[in-house]
C-alpha cells in the first residue's frame, strides 16, 4: 500500500550479482544498470507513487507488448511508478520498453515457456520454485500491484504476489477456455480483465471471475499513414505490376492465426478476380513444422509465386495501410490488433467470423465470413474490391468508429481506475465495456 504523507523514497535498481534479487538494467537503456534510478516526482499530498510490477515472459514481440507499451505511455506518472520485469537484460523486450525502468526477472527459467504452447498443472507446479525470490524482489521493490498480460506470467508471478502481499491484476488475452483463467485465475487474482466480451471468464461462483471486466487494448488513434507511398514502396521491393491486389496477413504463424487458410484463401482468389494477386504474410513463426508446411503450400504451382513470407516488420500499421485488403483468417482471437489498426489506417478488412472479432468489425465496418471458409473469403474479398465506392465509404465508417472506440486514453483511464480501486485509492466501480461500442 502506497504512503500518502512524508516523503518520496528514491527509487533503485541495484546490479547485484548473477540471479540476485534487485538485478536490473538502467532506465531508457536496456543495458545492466549499475547505478541507482530515480523515480518520478511525489504524487499527491508528496507521497510516493504506487508500484505497479510487469513482468514478461520470453522475448518475442506480440501484440500484448505493444498494449502495454501503450497503456505505460499514459500513465500519471506522478501516481504510478511502472516496473517491466524482463527475462533477458538487453533483448527484445528491454529494447521495446526502453525509457521506462526494467528489472530483471530474480529467477529467470532455463528456458521460456513457448507462446501458444498449453500451459498445463505441471508447468505451473514448475513454476513454484521461484516464488519466493520473486515475491523478496517485489518486496524490496515496494510492488503494490503485479500486472500480469500473458499465460506465461500469470503463472509464474501469481503466488509470489500473493506472497508479497500485492495485489494481482490478471490481464487476459486469449480464449475463454484457458485453464488458468478457468482455474487459477479465480482464486488467486484480485482483478481479472478481458481485452473483449469473447475473453470474459464463463459463469463462475468466484468474485474475481464474477466481477471480470472489459477494457480495450489501447491505440494510437492518430496514426496517420500515406497509403499510396506505402503502396509504391510494396510494389517497388518486390517489383510486382501496378495494378496488384495485395491483400496482408499480420501476425504470428501459429495455428489459431490460421497461416495456411490465408494462404489457401489467396489461391482460391486468383482464380476469381482478373487482375494479379500477391498474399504478403508479415510475422515470424511459433511452430517450425507448421512453417515447413506453409513454405510447401506457398511452392505449389499453382500458386506461382503469389504468397511471398516478409518476415517481422515495423512498424506494422505502416505495412499494413500498404495493402489493399487486410485477410484474417485467425481462429477464437480475442481482439487482434491489425483489425482495428487496419481501420485506422483505412485498409479494408476482411475477416473470419470468430472469437472477438464481430466485437471489433462491427456491421458496415468490414467484412466477415464463415470460419476456415477460405472460398468465401476470397469471394468477398472479390466483391468488395469490384465497388470502390463500397470500399471507400466502409473504410471512412470504420476510421470514425475505431476512433471512438479504442482510443489509448480511455484505455488508460479505465486501467488506473482499476489500479486506484486495487490500491484503496477509490471505490468507484468500473463499467464493462458496451457491447456494441459508437458507430
Amino acid at each position: 500500500m502506497p504512503c500518502w504523507s512524508g516523503k518520496l523514497a528514491s527509487g533503485v535498481v541495484d546490479m547485484r550479482a548473477d540471479g540476485d534479487i534487485g538485478a536490473g538494467v538502467q532506465v531508457g537503456s536496456g543495458q545492466p544498470c549499475t547505478k541507482p534510478v530515480e523515480l518520478e516526482q511525489a504524487g499527491p499530498g508528496g507521497c510516493a507513487p504506487i508500484t505497479i510490477c510487469f513482468p514478461l515472459a520470453g522475448d518475442m514481440l506480440g501484440g500484448s507488448h505493444h498494449s502495454l507499451l501503450g497503456l505505460l505511455r499514459g500513465l500519471d506518472r506522478t501516481k504510478y511508478r511502472p516496473l517491466v520485469v524482463v527475462e533477458q537484460a538487453g533483448g527484445r523486450l528491454a529494447e521495446h520498453f526502453e525509457g521506462f525502468e526494467i528489472a530483471v526477472d530474480p529467477c529467470p527459467p532455463r528456458q521460456s515457456f513457448e507462446v501458444g504452447r498449453a500451459f498445463g498443472f505441471l508447468k505451473f507446479f514448475s513454476t513454484f520454485a521461484g516464488i519466493r525470490r520473486r515475491a523478496e524482489f517485489l518486496r524490496s521493490h515496494k510492488a503494490s500491484i503485479v500486472h500480469t498480460n500473458d499465460g506465461r506470467s500469470h503463472a509464474t508471478w501469481a503466488l509470489a504476489a500473493k506472497l508479497a502481499g500485492a495485489k494481482f491484476l490478471w490481464h487476459h488475452r486469449g480464449d475463454p477456455t484457458a485453464r488458468g483463467l478457468r482455474f487459477v485465475a479465480p482464486l488467486l487474482a484480485d482483478q481479472i480483465v478481458t481485452v473483449s466480451r469473447f475473453s470474459l471468464p464463463r459463469k463462475h461462483s468466484f468474485r474475481a471471475a464474477r466481477e471480470a471486466q472489459v477494457v480495450f487494448s489501447p491505440f494510437d488513434i492518430d496514426l496517420q499513414v500515406d497509403r499510396s507511398l506505402q503502396r509504391q514502396q510494396i510494389v517497388g521491393e518486390l517489383g510486382l505490376p501496378p495494378q496488384t491486389l495485395i491483400c496482408g496477413y499480420f501476425g504470428l504463424f501459429n495455428d489459431r492465426k490460421r497461416p495456411l487458410a490465408f494462404i489457401e484463401a489467396i489461391s482460391r482468389l486468383r482464380q476469381a478476380v482478373d487482375r494479379p494477386v500477391v498474399g504478403l504474410m508479415f510475422g515470424e513463426a511459433e511452430d517450425l513444422e507448421l512453417e515447413a508446411e506453409m513454405r510447401r503450400r506457398i511452392a505449389a504451382p499453382e500458386l506461382d509465386g503469389s504468397v511471398k513470407l516478409m518476415g517481422y516488420r515495423s512498424s506494422g500499421a505502416s505495412w499494413i495501410g500498404g495493402c489493399d485488403l487486410l485477410l484474417v483468417t485467425a481462429v477464437d482471437e480475442p481482439l487482434g490488433r491489425t483489425l482495428v489498426e487496419a481501420m485506422l489506417v483505412g485498409t479494408p478488412v476482411v475477416a473470419a467470423r470468430s472469437g472477438g472479432t464481430p466485437e471489433a468489425i462491427l456491421d458496415g465496418l468490414g467484412v466477415l465470413v464463415g470460419l476456415d471458409d477460405a472460398n468465401a473469403m476470397a469471394q468477398a474479398a472479390a466483391e468488395l474490391t469490384a465497388d470502390p465506392e463500397e470500399i471507400s465509404a466502409m473504410a471512412a465508417r470504420a476510421r470514425i468508429s475505431a476512433r471512438q472506440r479504442f482510443g489509448s486514453s480511455r484505455h488508460v483511464e479505465a486501467i488506473s481506475a482499476i489500479y486506484d480501486e486495487l490500491a484503496g485509492i477509490t471505490k468507484a466501480a468500473l463499467p464493462i465495456a458496451p457491447q456494441t461500442g459508437l458507430k
